[in-house]
C-alpha cells in the first residue's frame, strides 16, 4: 500500500516537472517573407517565446547558394517601398551597437542565414532578450529583412550587409 501511494506521489512530481517545462513555452509569432522587387527569395520564419529567450526556426528559399546572409530585425512593419527600405533601421530600441549575439548588439541583429548548394536556408537558434507581446523588446508588428550579403557584424549601424532581398511583417501566431 506504501508503495502505491509513493508512486502515486513520484508521478505527480513528474507530471508537475514536465508541466512546469512545457509552461515555460510562451507566446508565438511568424513572418512570411517576400521577394523584395527584382529577387526571389521568401520564405517563413517562426518565432516562440520560451522562457528568458526566443527560439527562431524557418526555411528560405531563393538566396545564393553556399552564401551567407544578413537577417535582421527591422524598426517598422512596412514592407510597402518594393525594396524592404520602408521598414527603416535595425530594431534598436536599447541604444546597443550593431553586433554577434555573443557582443553587445541591437535587439534586432540576429545570426546570419547560410544558404546550402540549392540556396536554401533551413535554420533553428536561440536569442535573448527578444519578447512577443509586450515591453521594449517586443517584435510584434517589426520588420524582418533578409539581405544580400553577408553581415560582417562590426560595420556600424547596418552590418554591410547589403540590399534588402526579402522583407516580412512579424504577425502574432
Amino acid at each position: 500500500m506504501n508503495y502505491v501511494v509513493l508512486a502515486g506521489a513520484l508521478g505527480t512530481a513528474i507530471l508537475t516537472v514536465a508541466c512546469a517545462s512545457m509552461s515555460d513555452a510562451g507566446p508565438k509569432a511568424v513572418a512570411t517573407l517576400e521577394p523584395t522587387r527584382g529577387n526571389v527569395t521568401a520564405g517563413t520564419v517562426n518565432f516562440q517565446q520560451i522562457g528568458t529567450g526566443m527560439q527562431v526556426s524557418g526555411r528560405v528559399t531563393g538566396l545564393k547558394p553556399g552564401q551567407e546572409h544578413g537577417f535582421h530585425i527591422h524598426e517598422k512593419g512596412d514592407c510597402s517601398s518594393g525594396d524592404g527600405m520602408s521598414t527603416g533601421g535595425h530594431f534598436n530600441p536599447t541604444g546597443k551597437p550593431h553586433g554577434p549575439q555573443h557582443a553587445d548588439h541591437h535587439a534586432g541583429d540576429l545570426p546570419s542565414l547560410k544558404a546550402d548548394a540549392a540556396g536554401v536556408a533551413s535554420f533553428s537558434f536561440r536569442v535573448e532578450g527578444l519578447v512577443i507581446g509586450s515591453g521594449v523588446t517586443d517584435i510584434v508588428g517589426r520588420g524582418l529583412i533578409v539581405h544580400a550579403d553577408p553581415d560582417d557584424f562590426k560595420t556600424q549601424p547596418t552590418g554591410n550587409s547589403g540590399a534588402r532581398i526579402a522583407c516580412a511583417v512579424i504577425r502574432r501566431a
